[in-house]
C-alpha cells in the first residue's frame, strides 16, 4: 500500500520522538489491563490445540485406569515362575497358572506380570512352558503409570500442543479453560486503494489492497482471531466511524493501515487522539518508522465506540514491508502477552554478507536476505530494501538487523541472520549472484517442480558483481555475459584478468539476443546506437558492472559517441525487465536489453548483438548434488524448448562446458 504523500507543507503531521520497538511494546503493556481485556472461556478439549490455558488443569481419571498388559503373551503370577531356568522350564496350566493376553488387555486378578509370547513354549492347548522367571510387574502398565487422577496435568498459561490434547482426553478432560482469542480488526485506508474482493484492475495512481490479507494470515499464525474491513476513504469522519464500528463489534485491537505517516491525508494519529491517548508515533527502525500506538479511554462519551475503554489502537504503515515490521516487531509481542504466551522467536545462524550494504546512522535497519549454503558456510545476499517491495518478503529466507549507530555492513562481513524458513531448507537453496536473465525465473520454477525441489535465489548485481562474489566465495554460481572486443570471446578474458588462479568451470545457459528495447511501433524511429545521441531520445541504462552496460559502452565507443551525449546514460536499473517497464510506461524511449524482456511486455526490439550467457562456478562445486541437478534440468529438451519460447534465445551450446576461444560456437 502506498503512503499518502500529496500534502501541503503546513498540513503535515509531526512525528513524536521515535522510540525503539521494544520500548513501544512496553508502553502498550503498561497502558493495557489484560486481566480485564482478555477474558476466560471454555472450549472443547479436542479443539484446544494452540490455545493458552487460563488456569491449572487437574486429571479427572488415571491413565491407564487399570493394570494393563504392555505386550502380547501370557499373564502370570510372577512368584510361580521364579524357578524357571534355561534347560529347566516351569510348566503352567491355563486358568490357574496363566491367562493369554494381548497388548492393552486388563491384567487378570491374581496376575502381576506378562511373559512375551516369543518366550512361551506352547505344549498343548492348555499347557505352556517358560525357561526364564518373570519379575513382578514385568511388561505391565500399572494404574496411573502415565497420569494419576487429581494430579496437575497442565499449568496455567500453557500453550496447548497436539500432544496435550491427547493427554487431556486420556485424563478424562473434555472441556478446558483458556484465554479467549485476541480479536483484531484491520482497516485499510486511502482514496487510491481498491478492494481486492472486486477483482479490480488498477488505473494510474491506484493500488489493489493486500495488506489486510497479509495481516490476517500473520495474526492467525499467532492464534488470534483476525478480521478486516473494506477500504475506508481519506476522510477523518469516515475513519473515526470505521474504528468505532470495529470497537463496537468487539475488537480488542484495531489496526489502521496507512495514514500513519506525516502527510496531510494521514489521519490515524488524530483519530486515535479522539478515542483516547496516543502512546507513540514513530518507532526507531527502518522500514516501519510510521507506526502509531494508542489506547482507548472512552473519551467519546456515549458516542459509538466511546464505551470501550482499554482497547489497543495501532497505526500500521501503508507500505507492505513497513507494515510487516510493525506487525512482527511491535504488535505480535503485545498480542502474545495478552494471552500469556511467549513469542516463539527465530532460529539464528551466522552467515557471510554477499555484498556491501550501507545504512543511514541513527536508526536500526532491518534487511531481508536470500540465504543458502556455499561451501562449508552460509552466504546471505541482501534483497532490495524498498519499503514498498513486497517481493522482498516473498523471496527472503532470513533477516538481519543493522544497528542504529552503524553506517552499514561491509561485503563478506559476518552477520547474525534470523531465519524465516527451517534451517534444513537452506541446504536446498542454490545461491546465484550475477547478471539478470529471464531464464533464471524459468529455471527457478522448473527446480521447484522436481520431486526433490530446489530453490534458486538470485541477487542481480551484474556480471562483474558476480565475478566478485565468486572471488569471495559468496556464490554457488554466477551468471555472466562479458564480451571482450579484442579476442571476440566471452567471459574467459575477464576471468583471467579478475580471477587469476581460480579453478572455474564455465557452462553455457544460452545464446541470447541483445538490442534496443523501444515502444510498440517504435514511434521515435530508433534504428541503432547512433540514435542514442539524438536530443529527443531518452535512454535507461543498466548499472555499472552489468555485462549489458559493458556491451553498450563498447558499441558507443565503436560509434564514436561519448556517454555524456546519451540523455539518460546515468539512469540505472538492475534487470532487463525493469528496463523494459521504463520503456513501457514512457519513462524512457529506449534501453538496451534482451529480446525476451521486450517480448514479455509487448514492446518492439532493434537487434544489436548476440552474446553468450554462461554460468560460472568453482570446479569443486560440479560434484555438489544441487549443481548436478541444475545441469540435468538445463540439459533436458523440455527446458530448452521453454527457453526458446521466451524469445531471443538459442540453445545450440546450452549445458555444454565452454573453453577459451569458443565464442558463439560458429
Amino acid at each position: 500500500m502506498a503512503e499518502h504523500t500529496d500534502e501541503r507543507p503546513n498540513d503535515r503531521n509531526v512525528y513524536l520522538s521515535t522510540i525503539p520497538p521494544h520500548t513501544a511494546v512496553i508502553l502498550a503493556k503498561n497502558a493495557l489491563d489484560r486481566q480485564t481485556l482478555i477474558r476466560e472461556e471454555r472450549v472443547p478439549a479436542h479443539e484446544s490445540c494452540g490455545r493458552v490455558t487460563s488456569g491449572p488443569i487437574f486429571a479427572r481419571c488415571s491413565s491407564p485406569t487399570f493394570h494393563a498388559a504392555a505386550m502380547d503373551g501370557i499373564a502370570v503370577a510372577s512368584a510361580n515362575t521364579f524357578a524357571a531356568r534355561e534347560g529347566s522350564p516351569v510348566t503352567l496350566t491355563r486358568g490357574a497358572g496363566f491367562v493369554p493376553v494381548n497388548t492393552g488387555h486388563s491384567l487378570p486378578d491374581g496376575m502381576d506380570a506378562v511373559v512375551m509370547i516369543e518366550h512361551v513354549e506352547q505344549v498343548d492347548a492348555s499347557t505352556v512352558r517358560i525357561e526364564a522367571p518373570a519379575f513382578p510387574w514385568q511388561h505391565v502398565r500399572r494404574i496411573g503409570e502415565d497420569i494419576v487422577a487429581t494430579e496437575l496435568l497442565l499449568p496455567q498459561n500453557h500453550t496447548l500442543s497436539a500432544y496435550d490434547v491427547g493427554a487431556l482426553l486420556a485424563a478424562g478432560i473434555f472441556e478446558v479453560p483458556v484465554w479467549e482469542r485476541v480479536r483484531l480488526t484491520f482497516i485499510p485506508t486511502g482514496d487510491e486503494v481498491l478492494n481486492f474482493l472486486d477483482a479490480p484492475t488498477p488505473g494510474p495512481g491506484q493500488v489493489i489492497e493486500s495488506n489486510s490479507q497479509v495481516f490476517r494470515a500473520i495474526a492467525t499464525g499467532w492464534g488470534a482471531a483476525a478480521s478486516w474491513t473494506a477500504p475506508v476513504p481519506d476522510r477523518p469522519e469516515a475513519l473515526q466511524a470505521a474504528v468505532a464500528q470495529a470497537l463496537a463489534a468487539g475488537a480488542h485491537v484495531v489496526v489502521v493501515g496507512a495514514g500513519s505517516s506525516a502527510g496531510s491525508k494521514d489521519f490515524t494519529r488524530s483519530t486515535f487522539d479522539a478515542f483516547g491517548q496516543v502512546l507513540c508515533h514513530g518507532i526507531a527502525v527502518m522500514p516501519g518508522k510510521p507506526t502509531v500506538l494508542g489506547v482507548t479511554t472512552g473519551k467519546l462519551g456515549g458516542k459509538p465506540g466511546g464505551d470501550f475503554p482499554g482497547r489497543l489502537l495501532v497505526g500500521a504503515p501503508g507500505y507492505p514491508v513497513s507494515a510487516v515490521v510493525c506487525l512482527e516487531d511491535v504488535l505480535e509481542p503485545i498480542v502474545r502477552w495478552l494471552v500469556r504466551q511467549e513469542p516463539p522467536g527465530r532460529q539464528k545462524i551466522r552467515a557471510r554478507l554477499a555484498r556491501k550494504t550501507p545504512s543511514r546512522p541513527g536508526m536500526e535497519e532491518i534487511v531481508r536476505l536470500a540465504v543458502g549454503r556455499v561451501g562449508e558456510g552460509f552466504v546471505a545476499a541482501p534483497l532490495a530494501r524498498g519499503a514498498g517491495l513486497i517481493t522482498s518478503l516473498t523471496r527472503a529466507q532470513a533477516v538481519t538487523r543493522i544497528p542504529a549507530q552503524s553506517e552499514g555492513l561491509e561485503q563478506d562481513a559476518g552477520i547474525e541472520a534470523e531465519l524465516l524458513v527451517p534451517l534444513a531448507g537452506l541446504d536446498k537453496v542454490l545461491v546465484h549472484i550475477g547478471s539478470h536473465d529471464n531464464i533464471l525465473d524459468l529455471l527457478a520454477n522448473e527446480l521447484m517442480g522436481l520431486a526433490e525441489p530446489l530453490r534458486l535465489v538470485s541477487s542481480h548485481v551484474g556480471s562483474m558483481g558476480g565475478l566478485t562474489a565468486l572471488k569471495n566465495g559468496s556464490a554457488l554460481f554466477a551468471g555472466c555475459h562479458l564480451f571482450d572486443p579484442e579476442t571476440k570471446d566471452f567471459n574467459f578474458p575477464f576471468l583471467n584478468k579478475h580471477l587469476p588462479g581460480l579453478d572455474l568451470a564455465v557452462i553455457n545457459l544460452a545464446i541470447r539476443h541483445q538490442g534496443l528495447i523501444v515502444a510498440q511501433g517504435n514511434p521515435k524511429h530508433i534504428r541503432g546506437v547512433a540514435d542514442l545521441a539524438r536530443p529527443d531520445v531518452s535512454f535507461i541504462n543498466r548499472q555499472r558492472g552489468a555485462g549489458t552496460r559493458i556491451l553498450l559502452d563498447h558499441h558507443l565507443d565503436v560509434a564514436g559517441i561519448a556517454p555524456a551525449a546519451v540523455r539518460g546514460y546515468d539512469r540505472e536499473e538492475y534487470t532487463h525487465m525493469a528496463v523494459a517497464v521504463n520503456v513501457l510506461t514512457g519513462a524512457a524511449d529506449c534501453g538496451l536489453g534482451i529480446f525476451a524482456a521486450a517480448k514479455a511486455l509487448g514492446l518492439d526490439f532493434v537487434p544489436l548483438a548476440h552474446e553468450r550467457y554462461d554460468l560460472i562456478l568453482p570446479t569443486e562445486f560440479l560434484a555438489d548434488p544441487r549443481v548436478v541437478t541444475l545441469r540435468k534440468v538445463i540439459a533436458t529438451p523440455q527446458f530448452q524448448r521453454r527457453m526458446e519460447a521466451l524469445g531471443g534465445y538459442e540453445t545450440s551450446l546450452t549445458g555444454l562446458v565452454m573453453t577459451p576461444g569458443l565464442g558463439l560456437g560458429d
